[in-house]
């Protein structure tokens, strides 16, 4: 949530990534569905937080629209499982509450989609970093190599990542980590996406 007003939602535009880091300023719950269907958030995580505001959104200016918005967006990414997944944890904490309780309890529970998302992705760190701190013991003195497919860092989180988590905290262990990095489509995830990613953190990668 925009800390200037408490209420409208920022997101990073990843479709400017890495050439500019531009923070959009959503306000309604269209502009929320144009930015999951143009990508501009991505992930399927991130997805979910990001819809689950939008809902939020929705509330705030009309608290009686909690079936049409919900199938609204549910509609943009029917591929990311989060997205349907949070739509369906905003209509059941709001659905037997009265219009006029749905906007507080909607950011709450929005803010609760996302908490609980960043707590997942720390507990995938931990664990992860287990294994690769087993690897390094094997191979003293010699890099741990990893190749990562797509994007699955704290871009495509509300925090951490998946599948990157463990990279970044063996990173910041001092394990001698490197990673592989190769190239989906359509946003060029691997170059545009996860090398941006690592280098703001100071991981070598190739």
């Amino acid at each position: 949530v925009d800390a200037d007003d408490g209420w409208s939602v920022r997101i990073l535009d990843q479709t400017k990534l890495p050439w500019q880091v531009d923070w959009l300023r959503l306000t309604d719950e269209a502009e929320v569905a144009h930015a999951i269907r143009s990508m501009q958030t991505r992930g399927a995580p991130l997805i979910g937080a990001t819809a689950a505001y939008g809902v939020a959104l929705a509330m705030r200016r009309d608290p009686a629209a909690l079936e049409a918005v919900c199938t609204k967006l549910a509609g943009t990414r029917p591929t990311a499982i989060n997205l349907r997944w949070a739509i369906d944890r905003m209509r059941a904490a709001l659905g037997a509450l009265p219009p006029e309780a749905r906007a507080a309890a909607a950011y709450a529970e929005a803010a609760a989609i996302a908490d609980d998302d960043a707590a997942t992705c720390e507990a995938i760190g931990r664990h992860g970093l287990s294994l690769l701190e087993q690897i390094a013991a094997r191979k003293p003195n010699q890099p741990v190599n990893v190749l990562t497919h797509c994007n699955a860092g704290w871009l495509a989180t509300v925090d951490w990542g998946t599948a990157l988590a463990p990279i970044y905290m063996a990173h910041d262990a001092g394990l001698p980590i490197h990673v592989w990095v190769d190239e989906t489509r359509p946003r060029n995830q691997g170059a545009a996406l996860t090398a941006f990613e690592l280098g703001a953190h100071g991981v070598p990668h190739t």
